[in-house]
């Protein structure tokens, strides 16, 4: 049996087992980004961050991130339990990076990213960055109330430095890097040496960083980026996302850095891919 069967009968078997309620976002509206054109230029070694910490912004975060909303809630809790599922996923390796993402988009994965984020950065002494990397339709910085710029796209083409694009939420003990305005050619800033230098140069200063891509059809970016992390988390929503589009989305990608599916909105007899409720995680 191949491991893309593995985790999906796994993913079947496994749930968690409570229903989380809908919150009603109140931040601002997720509309399109302006696209903007990327500059090339030669890029230098990308040094350690030894700046110190950028002082915090009174960010305006939207009502579904739980985690900083509603932290005793059912839903925060199994974002806690998703927290302890990758740990346990290790098995002696660091998972420092991770990426984000799903087999189309509607699936959830920006939500669960920044709300997994929120979680990691309530641990003690643990240092968490939230990393935009969905340079197409960027919605982190909607969802924490924030600027969008600079950001990743403005590093990646040289038009600022990465302390520059830090954000430090206040009262959250999070840090994020937006996206940056759109660039005409995201793929090649993703695979691009600034992309991994400017990762480098993030793991010197976090012990977490959680990367929101994009979606894995039909684009390229999730493989290209795949290369400089240590472990991916597909997020699928339970009865929506065909099980043809999830075999998919995992077929192009390296197996061995899968650490499993997020099944969001599960077990609303909807589907048949868990038979609990809410958010569930199945291990590769």
């Amino acid at each position: 049996m191949s491991r893309i069967q593995e985790i999906l009968k796994k993913a079947e078997r496994e749930g968690t087992v409570h229903r989380t309620r809908t919150i009603v976002a109140e931040g601002p509206s997720m509309g399109s980004p302006t696209a903007a054109a990327a500059a090339t230029v030669p890029l230098p070694a990308m040094p350690p961050l030894d700046a110190p910490e950028p002082a915090p912004v009174q960010a305006h975060l939207d009502r579904r991130l739980v985690a900083a909303f509603a932290p005793q809630s059912l839903a925060a809790e199994q974002y806690r339990s998703l927290r302890t599922r990758v740990k346990g996923a290790e098995h002696g390796r660091a998972m420092r990076t991770i990426v984000i993402t799903s087999p189309n988009k509607g699936d959830g994965k920006s939500l669960t990213a920044a709300n997994l984020a929120l979680t990691m950065a309530q641990e003690f002494q643990q240092r968490v960055l939230l990393l935009d990397g969905d340079l197409r339709r960027p919605s982190i910085h909607r969802l924490f109330g924030i600027n969008d710029a600079p950001g990743l796209s403005d590093v990646l083409a040289g038009r600022a430095s990465l302390e520059d694009a830090i954000v430090r939420v206040a009262q959250h003990e999070l840090a994020i890097v937006p996206a940056g305005p759109v660039p005409s050619h995201p793929a090649e800033l993703l695979g691009s040496t600034a992309m991994r230098r400017a990762l480098d140069a993030l793991r010197t200063r976090y012990d977490r960083i959680i990367i929101d891509m994009p979606p894995v059809a039909p684009l390229a970016d999730v493989s290209i980026a795949l290369g400089m992390v240590d472990g991916l988390l597909m997020v699928v929503r339970a009865g929506v996302t065909p099980k043809p589009a999830i075999e998919r989305a995992l077929s192009g990608l390296d197996m061995s850095k899968v650490l499993g599916l997020v099944l969001n909105d599960a077990g609303d007899g909807r589907g048949s891919y868990a038979d609990g409720y809410g958010y569930g995680y199945v291990a590769g």
